[in-house]
């Protein structure tokens, strides 16, 4: 059956998505910067609390995935923290400045993570040859890639995705960007075996005071009375389509 991760920012949105049909987690702090790496408090709390496969997102900054030294430093202690935590599995991704995988950076990436499944993820779809890039990922032995199939949806990407699942041997493919419930049916009939999807929805704050002279946001219109969580029912529905289709 086809599996169902779910992008958590919380250990509250974690349980919920486990509660709600999901099969992994995958979590991340910052969901306006497309997801980093989450605090050593929510890392133990979520390990703590959540049973199925939670795979935290290594990414110190959002933009590209071209690293400085130092950044690279630490993206390697926190894949040390997540192994020391239990963690099953990582989700992270190199480039160098050229577009490709960087192979000598994801060698130590690997080394360090060890016995952990790794998840190449969306930085796939910032590389200059996808098919090139996969080699290489398959030589690294990463589990899985994460891919919209370098589009800016996987619906838009499902050709490129349906050319990377026909490689035999190579990493899972794993489609992800803009999959719902709507168009769950299009990459089961294409054969993906697994799906990511945020199924997500901003709540509004608790806060009933709120001073709208202040902002503690660089952008003026950013809502900082609202935040991302996971939708349940979004999640339950995704889950039911995946367990027709088993049938």
């Amino acid at each position: 059956m086809t599996v169902l991760e779910i992008c958590c920012y919380s250990m509250e949105c974690a349980e919920s998505a486990e509660r709600s049909g999901a099969d992994r987690i995958e979590l991340c702090a910052a969901p306006l910067e497309g997801g980093l790496t989450p605090s050593y408090g929510v890392l133990k709390s979520t390990r703590e609390r959540v049973s199925i496969p939670v795979h935290p997102i290594i990414r110190p900054r959002g933009g590209d995935f071209c690293y400085t030294e130092g950044e690279f430093l630490a993206m390697l202690d926190d894949v040390r923290t997540v192994r020391e935590l239990g963690y099953p599995g990582l989700v992270i991704g190199v480039l160098d400045a050229d577009g490709n995988v960087d192979k000598t950076r994801m060698q130590q990436i690997m080394t360090a993570a060890g016995p952990l499944a790794v998840t190449f993820h969306r930085a796939f779809d910032m590389c200059a040859n996808p098919l090139e890039a996969f080699e290489t990922l398959a030589e690294l032995g990463v589990a899985r890639v994460l891919t919209s199939g370098q589009k800016a949806s996987a619906e838009k990407g499902l050709s490129l995705i349906r050319e990377l699942i026909a490689h035999a041997g190579a990493p899972i493919i794993m489609a992800g960007a803009g999959v719902r419930a709507s168009n769950l049916e299009l990459f089961l009939e294409a054969g993906v075996k697994e799906v990511h999807s945020s199924a997500g929805k901003w709540i509004p704050s608790a806060m009933r005071y709120r001073n709208p002279g202040l902002s503690m946001s660089t952008d003026p219109d950013a809502d900082e009375y609202s935040r991302y969580a996971v939708d349940a029912a979004a999640v339950a529905q995704m889950k039911a389509i995946i367990a027709r289709r088993a049938e």
